[in-house]
């Protein structure tokens, strides 16, 4: 049996195989190379958060989330940004992009 099918065997079984999806489309597709300095700052509710999470496993873009709501060092980041809502991505610590933008995403991405 493959390491992919044991893993989906458990993950299945044990119930995380919908609130894991994220990382297992990511353990199946590899980040591409070069966008591993990508920070979302978000909200467990919002739905331009969650298209912004799915846009970014799509495109094989590896991000480090920090959940605004319920992570104090999240939090402090997120408030230097002057935010205005969520969702905020950082690009390699100098872009800035406000509000669901998968093509500005993908333009600061290629910069």
């Amino acid at each position: 049996m493959s390491r992919g099918t044991l893993l989906f065997i458990v993950l299945c079984l044990s119930g995380g195989f919908y609130q894991n999806r994220d990382k297992i489309a990511r353990w199946y597709n590899p980040p591409v190379p070069g966008s591993e300095h990508v920070v979302l700052y978000a909200t467990t509710w919002c739905g331009y958060c969650a298209q912004t999470r799915k846009f970014l496993g799509q495109n094989n873009i590896a991000y480090q989330e920090w959940d605004v709501e319920n992570n104090d060092a999240g939090r402090r980041a997120y408030e230097k940004l002057n935010p205005t809502g969520v969702p905020i991505v950082v690009i390699n610590n100098e872009t800035i992009i406000r509000g669901y933008q998968p093509e500005a995403i993908l333009a600061a991405l290629r910069r």
